[in-house]
């Protein structure tokens, strides 16, 4: 072959060569680079957990405010969420009980109540006063509060309130808490909060605007 023409296919081959080695290298390289990356993929199947099977359906005590002004709002509420206070060692927490062998009756609803635990307005107003429930003891206070709109008045006993004269208190805010009444009454007192209800002045049974309802609620199984 003429010499002439050897040079520049020698050249054009070694070309071609070097071409194919770097596109080989180049294949290696981002097959290398791939298998690097699925190697950090989790290859677990994407497997959804099933649903919750439903529990069983209980009855829940839930209370229900009355709603006065016609607004579509509860303007009462429970003022510490338990049931009356029923017979004990000191007689029934229920409005008009006999007091003092029948002397007196009761003029409030006693609400159960842990010592310690947050109590509520009951009604939306003002703190009008915060006084004694007894001339003698200190330590177990009550708070008045009023709302000149609708024309009603609340008193909230066994407290340690915290809120002052003069505020205003949304319904269903906390007041204060719960105070034990164990060293005021041993023996088989049950812990509670004495609530006191008035309209215009005359007081009336807090039970006719605060009802107990039962509520089937859906639980969750484990």
């Amino acid at each position: 072959m003429d010499g002439r023409f050897l040079a520049p296919r020698l050249f054009a081959l070694t070309a071609a060569a070097m071409a194919a080695t770097m596109a080989t290298s180049a294949v290696a390289d981002a097959s290398v680079g791939l298998a690097a990356r699925l190697s950090q993929v989790s290859l677990a199947p994407l497997v959804k957990a099933p649903p919750a099977l439903p529990g069983p359906v209980v009855r829940e005590l839930q209370w229900e405010g009355q709603d006065i002004d016609g607004d579509g709002q509860p303007d009462f509420v429970n003022p510490t969420g338990q049931a009356p206070r029923t017979h004990d060692a000191y007689g029934s927490g229920a409005y008009g009980a006999s007091r003092d062998g029948g002397v007196r009756a009761h003029e409030g609803v006693d609400y159960a109540a842990t010592a310690g635990q947050v109590v509520v307005a009951p009604i939306s107003g003002y703190v009008t006063k915060i006084g004694h429930a007894y001339s003698s003891d200190a330590s177990l206070q009550f708070v008045e509060i009023s709302n000149p709109a609708l024309g009603y008045e609340a008193r909230v006993f066994y407290v340690e309130p915290d809120v002052k004269v003069g505020q205003a208190v949304r319904l269903g805010a906390p007041i204060g808490t719960a105070r034990g009444l164990q060293d005021k009454y041993p023996g088989g007192m049950t812990d509670h909060v004495h609530l006191e209800l008035a309209k215009s002045k005359a007081r009336f049974d807090a039970t006719e605007v605060i009802v107990a309802r039962y509520v089937a609620v859906e639980t969750t199984a484990d």
